[in-house]
């Protein structure tokens, strides 16, 4: 089972949050991808940008950080964190 929960964060107060669950046979990689997709579809989003930091960061932490840097257009939160909670 693979499990990422999505949070949106508006001066350190939790807006938001979900919990997409995966049990796929899509590698890691995959799952998280489809996983940013249903919760922007959930949360009414763009999709974000993988900078070079957040990629490192999320390589290192298993969790990554989207600020306005991220989005193309505006957002109306500080930031949407994402978070590998599970992952056989």
């Amino acid at each position: 089972m693979f499990r990422l929960w999505a949070k949106i964060f508006k001066d350190n107060r939790l807006l938001r949050d979900t919990v997409i669950i995966d049990n796929g046979t899509d590698t890691r990689t995959h799952k998280i991808f489809h996983a940013l997709d249903e919760i922007c579809y959930q949360f009414d989003l763009g999709k974000p940008i993988w900078l070079d930091a957040t990629v490192a960061d999320f390589k290192r932490h298993d969790r990554a950080r989207f600020t306005q840097d991220n989005f193309i257009e505006p957002i109306d939160f500080d930031y949407l964190e994402i978070h590998v909670i599970e992952e056989d």
